[in-house]
């Protein structure tokens, strides 16, 4: 993977959108779900699998480590695991183009295994600190050498038999935890993750869905300690990918501010440590209903019905933050819009996403004519009450698909059009986001 020239986009006011639309499949769950495969005895089969550029960049990953992965003509990927404990000695260094989730999960596989990898990555990732995973796999023993900064490019050379740890996790990150995790499936004994703020938690269902030994308690003080016996034996499964609710929530928030809209979303997850920003509209006063709620592979599953709406700015909980937070770009936008001041707090983790989202924001939403104030863990912001935002600049994106696609939303709501500087990023998520936005406008 390596980084193309860019290709700017403009985004004009919309007609009402309306229909039904099918997003991809939960990036989330997809990475995690071509990982374990990898790690079971047999054959897995996954369906709904995102196929984005962060997705198959973990699948060419696991590829350069044994194990064999196709896709079928019918969209079924079939994997054959070379079971915990047996990776392969990559040949070459591993790729992760853009993705921060593959990097840091599979550096917790990497560290409990008798091999040496390097990873490498496009340049918006080689900016991302590693330090957070690289802190507690050293303790279990990994050697890992990395860039200035705890940045990519980093070798990391694994150790078998691991040291288990408990580990506190000093700050909310469900890739951190998931690391750790990782790590333990081959590491002997029990490796603990001590969460004082529940993250998203499809880890450590879907392990338990593979068949590890994992536990989770919630002690008096809401601390949740998830504890993984390691030289696991994992079996091979099928798997049903949800939509992705991360996603959805583009086309949610674009139908709340777009006049005359009404959508519905197919087959949305709504894991509970996901779903922060439904609710968190919903305090906005946001029209959304959730239709035919059901459970998939494990995961809470529903159609989410979106209709235009007089949104209210609100004091954000910080509390919600870890289980919404790709999705403050695209709050932002619906700030943008909103009746009174949206305040959003708590938010640090937004300066080491993909770019530093809190200024990045800011400065696109500046840009576009909204009112907003940076602050050092937030964004505040005063709505325009509902009226069109003026539009008519080019917004930097950084190269982070999550800003590309927030402003192309800004856009549909502008009196001038948006310009997204280079738009090819969003194909490391959201593969067809344009091509669903033009379904819903005709």
């Amino acid at each position: 993977m390596t980084d193309q020239t860019a290709t700017p986009q403009s985004f004009s006011a919309s007609v009402p959108l309306r229909g039904q639309i099918a997003i991809p499949g939960d990036k989330s769950i997809s990475h995690r779900a071509l990982m374990l495969s990898a790690l079971a005895v047999g054959t897995s089969r996954v369906t709904g699998l995102l196929e984005g550029h962060d997705v198959l960049a973990t699948a060419a990953a696991m590829r350069a480590m044994g194990a064999s992965i196709e896709r079928r003509e019918d969209g079924e990927w079939h994997i054959d695991g070379v079971g915990v404990g047996g990776l392969l000695q990559p040949r070459q260094a591993l790729d992760m183009g853009n993705s921060g989730t593959s990097t840091r999960l599979l550096m917790g596989l990497v560290a409990s295994h008798p091999i040496t990898a390097t990873f490498i990555g496009d340049a918006s990732l080689s900016g991302r600190p590693m330090g957070r995973v690289i802190d507690p796999l050293g303790q279990m023993g990994a050697d890992i050498s990395a860039s200035p900064g705890g940045r990519l490019p980093l070798m990391i050379r694994g150790l078998a038999p691991a040291v288990p740890l408990a580990y506190r996790l000093p700050m909310a990150s469900a890739q951190v935890k998931s690391a750790i995790l990782l790590a333990g499936l081959n590491t002997p004994g029990i490796t603990e993750v001590i969460e004082p703020v529940p993250t998203r938690d499809h880890s450590e269902r879907m392990l338990r869905g593979f068949g590890a030994d994992l536990t989770v308690e919630t002690d008096g003080e809401g601390t949740r300690h998830i504890r993984i016996r390691g030289e696991a034996e994992l079996r091979p499964q099928t798997i049903i990918v949800p939509g992705d609710p991360s996603s959805a929530a583009f086309f949610i928030v674009a139908a709340l501010i777009v006049p005359g809209s009404d959508i519905t979303i197919a087959n949305v997850g709504l894991n509970a440590t996901r779903a922060g920003l439904v609710g968190v509209l919903g305090q906005m006063g946001g029209n959304i209903e959730l239709l035919n709620a059901r459970e998939v592979g494990g995961e809470p599953v529903a159609d989410v019905r979106v209709r235009h709406s007089t949104l209210t700015g609100i004091e954000v909980d910080p509390a919600v933050a870890p289980s919404m937070i790709d999705e403050f770009p695209i709050l932002f936008i619906a700030a943008a819009l909103a009746q009174g001041r949206t305040v959003t707090t708590g938010l640090d983790e937004l300066r080491v996403k993909e770019s530093d989202r809190l200024a990045v924001m800011a400065a696109g939403l500046r840009a576009i004519g909204a009112r907003v104030e940076e602050r050092a863990d937030g964004l505040i912001i005063d709505g325009s009450g509902g009226d069109s935002l003026p539009g008519g600049a080019t917004v930097a994106g950084h190269l982070d698909h999550r800003i590309c696609m927030s402003f192309a939303v800004a856009g549909l709501v502008s009196e001038a059009p948006v310009t997204i500087d280079d738009i090819a990023p969003v194909a490391t998520s959201f593969p067809n986001f344009e091509a669903l936005l033009a379904e819903l406008q005709q």
